[in-house]
């Protein structure tokens, strides 16, 4: 079964980080880096990727004169996703298993949710 297991950040979590050395920002790369070799050489990891800053974002809107973006953020939030995961993996409690693993889980900023099989559901959304 997929997961995506999706890292956000919020003030908190984002003051903690601004506030490590470059020695430990290193040290924290290196700990998602070695979740990352691990999952790969068990199979489980389909993809992953860290997302840029939200004010890069845009969003996208269609309307009758053709789509139309426009530059974020876009919601007065707090909390922000950061980056993902895309695991395969046996079960439900292996993916929460792998998203406790991550530092923003001390945060409760982790959520894990399965994909649903476009197969399966014979190609509708």
């Amino acid at each position: 079964m997929k997961y995506l297991i999706q890292i956000y950040s919020n003030p908190e979590s984002r003051a903690a980080w601004e506030s490590f050395s470059a020695d430990e920002r290193a040290e924290g790369y290196a700990y998602y880096r070695a979740i990352s070799e691990e999952l790969v050489s068990s199979g489980e990891l389909l993809a992953s990727e860290p997302l840029a800053d939200i004010s890069l974002a845009k969003r996208v809107t269609k309307t009758d004169e053709g789509a139309v973006a426009s530059d974020g953020p876009f919601a007065e939030t707090k909390e922000l996703l950061a980056g993902f995961y895309l695991v395969d993996c046996d079960s439900e409690a292996r993916a929460l298993e792998i998203a406790a693993r991550f530092p923003e889980a001390e945060y409760g900023l982790i959520e894990v949710r399965p994909t649903l099989d476009m197969a399966d559901r014979g190609g509708d959304l």
